[in-house]
C-alpha cells in the first residue's frame, strides 16, 4: 500500500483516474458506481454488474464511514481505489451473511455526477 495516502482516521486511498468534473464535498449529492472486495480477492457488490450506481447525500451518514471521507475531493470522471479499516467499514457487526465481523473492506470507486 506504499503507493496509498493514509489519513489520520487509518483509510487508504489511492487516485486512479484523477477527474476534471465537479467536487464532492460535503452535502453534495452523488452518484457512485463500485465494486467492493474483502481482502482475500473475494468480490462481495458491483454496482456496474447490477446497471446502475448508488445515490447520495456526502454526510448524511446514508453510508460507511469510509466512503464519507473517501469520496470527499473527488471529481466527477474520477477513480479511487479505499482501503477502509473495520471500524470505519461494517466494525465488528459485519454485515452477514457477506461481510464478516471486522473485516477490512477494498472499493474501486467511480464518481459519475455531483448535483
Amino acid at each position: 500500500m506504499s503507493a496509498m495516502n493514509k489519513s489520520e482516521s487509518g483509510l487508504y486511498t489511492q487516485d486512479l483516474v484523477v477527474g476534471t468534473g465537479k467536487e464532492a464535498v460535503n452535502k453534495s449529492y452523488v452518484y457512485v458506481h463500485y465494486a467492493g472486495w474483502l481482502p482475500d480477492g473475494s468480490m462481495f457488490d458491483n454496482s456496474r454488474a447490477r446497471g446502475e450506481p448508488i445515490d447520495f447525500v456526502l454526510g448524511n451518514g446514508d453510508v460507511i464511514k469510509g466512503w464519507e471521507e473517501g469520496l470527499i475531493g473527488m471529481r466527477v470522471g474520477g477513480k479511487r481505489k479505499l482501503v477502509i479499516p473495520s471500524d470505519l467499514g461494517y466494525g465488528s457487526r459485519g454485515s452477514a451473511p457477506v461481510i464478516p465481523s471486522n473485516a477490512v473492506l477494498v472499493f474501486d470507486v467511480e464518481l459519475m455526477n455531483v448535483y
